[in-house]
Parts: C-alpha cells; sequence; structure tokens
C-alpha cells in the first residue's frame, strides 16, 4: 500500500490484508509474536478509557489502577481472547465486556495487584488518576465516560501521529501552528499566517488542505485497526462522531 499502513498476511490465507484488531483474534497461538504486538499495541494506546470506567463505577484510584493493569496483564497473557469475535463487535465492545467479566469475579477483584516486569501498558498510566480529576463533573454513566473517552482517545492518537510525521520531516514548529485548522478553530488571518510563517497565501492553503487530508486518512487507519471489516469503519466514524457530539 501507499499510505504507510502495515499489511499483514493470515496463514492459509495468501494476501488476505488484516487489522491489528482482526491480527489478535486470529492469535491461536500465544507465542505468535506480531499478534502479541499487536494487542499489547492497542492495550497501551486505549487502556484509559477503562480505568475511567472503574472510576466512574466507584473504585478508588489506587483500585482502578491496579484493576486495570492486572486486567491488560490477563488480556495480554491470551485470556478472554475466546470473546473476541470479529463477527460480534468492535475492540472496544471486547475490552470493555472482557473488563466487566473480570471486575465480577469476586476472587480476581480481590487479587488485583501491581505486578512490575512484563506490564505492557503506555508509560503514563501511573497519570490515569490526574485525567480523571479533569472529567466533567456531571452525574455521566460508566458506559457513557467510556465511550467518550475512547473517541477522544483515538483523536489523540491520530493527532499525535500526524505530529510525529511532522517531527520526522523537520517541520514541528509547522504543525504546532497548524493544527488548529484541523477541527476549523482557528480564527487567524490566513494573510497574517503566512506572513509569519514566511510563505504565501496560497501555500499556506495547500498545506492546511494536505494536513487536513492526511488527518483524515489517519483518523480513518486508526479506526480500521479497531473493527473486524473495512465495511465497519464508516459506521464506527460516524458512531464516535456521535460519542462526541451529544450532551
Amino acid at each position: 500500500m501507499t499510505d504507510g499502513q502495515t499489511i499483514h498476511t493470515l496463514p492459509g490465507a495468501s494476501g488476505f490484508p488484516t487489522t491489528r484488531w482482526t491480527l489478535v483474534v486470529a492469535a491461536g497461538d500465544p507465542q505468535r509474536k506480531e499478534a502479541r504486538d499487536a494487542l499489547a499495541s492497542l492495550c497501551a494506546s486505549y487502556w484509559y478509557p477503562l480505568y475511567a470506567w472503574l472510576r466512574r463505577r466507584g473504585y478508588q484510584a489506587d483500585e482502578a489502577q491496579d484493576l486495570t493493569q492486572e486486567f491488560f496483564i490477563r488480556v495480554l497473557e491470551g485470556r478472554y481472547l475466546d470473546r473476541a469475535d470479529p463477527k460480534k463487535g468492535r475492540f472496544r465492545s471486547f475490552l470493555l465486556t472482557s473488563l466487566k467479566f473480570f471486575v465480577a469475579d469476586e476472587a480476581d477483584r480481590h487479587r488485583a495487584r501491581k505486578r512490575g516486569g512484563g506490564v505492557l501498558v503506555a508509560p503514563e498510566f501511573s497519570a490515569g488518576e490526574e485525567r480523571y480529576q479533569r472529567e466533567p463533573a456531571h452525574d455521566e454513566t460508566p458506559e457513557r465516560i467510556f465511550e467518550r473517552r475512547w473517541a477522544l482517545s483515538v483523536l489523540e492518537r491520530v493527532v499525535e501521529k500526524l505530529r510525529d510525521e511532522f517531527v520526522q520531516h523537520g517541520r514541528p514548529d509547522h504543525f504546532e501552528r497548524l493544527k488548529v485548522f484541523l477541527l476549523g478553530r482557528s480564527d487567524a488571518p490566513y494573510t497574517v499566517l503566512a506572513r509569519e510563517m514566511n510563505t504565501s497565501e496560497g501555500a499556506l492553503k495547500v498545506a492546511i488542505h494536505r494536513l487536513r487530508k492526511r488527518y483524515r486518512d489517519l483518523f480513518r487507519q486508526e479506526i480500521a485497526d479497531t473493527v473486524a471489516d473495512p465495511a465497519e469503519v464508516e459506521a464506527e466514524l460516524r458512531y464516535l462522531a456521535g460519542v462526541l457530539t451529544r450532551k
């Protein structure tokens, strides 16, 4: 492919492209490194919505952190993957359903503990409570907060990927100036910004157009990694957009 998206091939299905999610589903062998890496990457990207769900369910910060960490250890060890059926839902649905099973087990809940080696979650895991304290104070269901935080996590990952591309090309300052145009919230006149960036107004408009197009492409790619079928991408995009706009 020409857009930089990684393509994997499943055994016995020559040339069949898979996303990280379908690769995880197909992981019958626990020693299959590419499947474990795909799962670890998804978990590292989307642990916070689960942490926020636990906190909104009433768990204290340290308890929610222990449960989230223990849950991901179990998932990375291969637990719950028998429920990972691409025909029955998306990756976010699989994670939340599996977490509900996990916390419903009283023995597992009491055994929840911090474990050092082998925890493959995001380095900022310990900062989850600080993020949670910035959540809206109004009474919102755990499921609603999970879905909103999932949608925002997708946006954050896409913006970070886009920033990394600018950094790799030695233009991090350009990204910082142009990122306000991604969501159409900039009031800066093109003429002023073009002068500040030492370029023409026409070149600036082209740069903004390309930025928005690349943003849309990366967003679709990120969504595609969490659904089983490319045909589901549009529906997931609409659903997450609805999550972000509903009151």
